[in-house]
């Protein structure tokens, strides 16, 4: 499975393909920061970002989108564009007929660290870790967009285990006993999420 993790942004947009390969192993395909001029009217801001998600969908031609949920921030200039970016990625998603799920930032992290408050710098080593690769990926919109996709190619071992009470790890069973602590960690973070909704 090819997936598209997008770090959604008006300044800065993370883009980053991974691919799922035997023994629940995830490879780099590509990443890269999508970038508009802050100077720029939003429209044409959008305009920007949305042409080059579309080049990514178009070149890589990935089997779904994984898309960090837009939380609330004191800062509601950032949350509407991070919003807006969010509603430009999906629907060149859905033109292409691609299922778009969103994770939360505790989501992800939890996925890729075992731990759903993990720093940024936590989570790019992490990503650098489980990818194989000889550097951290840079900037930390990059090295999210990658976890959103690692998070989702994972998601189908933690979504089977994701009955248990926060802050538990389902005890092993012939589903669970070959998810890692990640994954694990993961499906809590989930559940935890679901019951907060």
């Amino acid at each position: 499975m090819r997936v598209l993790g997008v770090d959604p942004g008006l300044t800065r947009c993370g883009l980053g393909v991974v691919e799922s390969a035997p023994g629940r192993r995830v490879h780099l395909v590509e990443v890269g920061v999508a970038r508009s001029d802050a100077d720029a009217d939003p429209a044409e801001r959008l305009l920007t970002i949305g042409a080059e998600v579309e080049r990514w969908l178009d070149r890589h031609r990935p089997d779904g989108v994984a898309v960090e949920r837009v939380f609330a921030q004191h800062n509601v200039r950032t949350v509407m564009g991070t919003a807006q970016v969010s509603g430009v990625v999906m629907v060149a998603a859905a033109r292409r007929g691609l299922p778009v799920v969103l994770h939360t930032p505790s989501e992800v992290k939890a996925a890729v660290t075992g731990n759903g408050r993990a720093p940024k710098a936590q989570v790019q080593l992490m990503v650098a870790r489980i990818l194989g690769l000889d550097a951290l990926p840079s900037p930390a919109d990059a090295a999210d967009a990658l976890a959103l996709g690692i998070c989702h190619l994972w998601r189908p071992v933690a979504a089977r285990t994701s009955g248990t009470a926060a802050g538990e790890v389902a005890a092993p069973t012939r589903t669970t006993a070959s998810a890692t602590p990640a994954q694990r960690a993961w499906a809590v973070a989930e559940a935890a999420a679901r019951r907060g909704r």
